[in-house]
């Protein structure tokens, strides 16, 4: 288990950020899967700055997943650089936070 394997004072806010990427990961992973769907039958389309909002707090891995599973908003260069940069964007945000929480 993530917690006993660390010490307790970093160990609960490690296992609470792996828990949410998780979840986040999966709900977008499920949102690249459906505007994918919905972009083959003519559907009613997740706008891209949903997709980007939940890339941004934490989903990004199942973003990135989706895209390769899925084949999906691998072309559009707008798309492609705006996910990147909310990875980047995510991890500076974690990389502050751990450093402020470490003191």
């Amino acid at each position: 288990m993530i917690v006993s394997s660390i010490d307790g004072a970093i160990g609960w806010p490690v296992a609470l950020y792996a828990v949410t990427i998780t979840m986040l990961s999966v709900a977008s992973f499920t949102l690249y899967g459906m505007d994918k769907r919905r972009a083959q039958l003519d559907g009613p389309r997740i706008p891209e700055r949903t997709l980007h909002t939940v890339d941004l707090v934490g989903g990004w891995p199942g973003g990135w997943l989706a895209r390769r599973v899925f084949r999906h908003k691998t072309r559009k260069l707008s798309f492609v650089v705006a996910f990147w940069l909310t990875v980047v964007l995510h991890l500076g945000c974690v990389g502050v936070a751990a450093y402020l929480w470490l003191g």
